[in-house]
């Protein structure tokens, strides 16, 4: 659980590091000790998450385990496949916008249902809209695959969180005009439900003075 101190001084890059440095003691076994009724005693009256995570709805994806953060430190939306509609992005406005949280990541996973059943083409429900916003990703990664193979909905997967920072930075005129200034950056990650890594990959959407 990060202080206001330190939430204050947070910056894109210095809340990237802690995600990333709290991934590698999941990874490894290293999980810190958390005092969990201190920490809700501590957060009662307020809250200070340095980072948001957007993820997919799998149960296999909790943030605050995979990136080891109290309760507190980071913002987690959910929805299948980490797919961005105006709810979400409402959400991130609200986050960084208002909060100040400097940093957003969405998180695509491997072994993704919602990738795989747009890939299929699944039809049911109210779950056929939601995969159809899959759908370019699949597109945009048969133009990078050498050939479609089993290993293809995860590539799919890499593609579409990427895909996603586009839609952020497109559709909200709040998050690009922080992104611009410096104050916040938005960034991709794969987490491979395997091994418990969370990569950030792609070069991150971010502007500093």
């Amino acid at each position: 659980m990060i202080t206001k101190g330190e939430f204050e001084a947070m910056t894109p890059e210095k809340a990237l590091r802690k995600l990333q440095e709290g991934n590698a003691r999941f990874v490894e076994g290293r999980m810190l000790h958390r005092d969990h009724a201190d920490e809700i005693a501590s957060t009662s009256g307020g809250q200070n998450p340095f980072a948001l995570v957007h993820g997919c709805i799998d149960s296999r994806t909790p943030a605050e385990r995979i990136f080891d953060q109290g309760i507190g430190d980071i913002f987690h939306t959910r929805i299948a496949g980490n797919v961005i509609n105006e709810d979400v992005l409402g959400s991130m406005e609200y986050a960084c916008g208002v909060v100040g949280t400097p940093l957003i990541v969405v998180m695509g996973h491997t072994s993704c249902g919602a990738i795989r059943g747009a890939y299929e083409g699944v039809e049911m429900g109210n779950l056929t809209g939601l995969l159809e916003k899959i759908s370019p990703s699949i597109e945009a990664a048969r133009s990078e695959a050498a050939s479609v193979d089993s290993n293809f909905p995860d590539l799919v997967a890499r593609t579409h969180a990427k895909r996603m920072l586009s839609e952020i930075l497109s559709r909200s005129k709040i998050l690009k005009e922080l992104v611009e200034q410096g104050k916040v950056m938005v960034t991709a990650a794969m987490y491979d439900v395997t091994s418990g890594k969370a990569e950030i990959f792609g070069e991150s959407a971010f502007c500093g003075s």
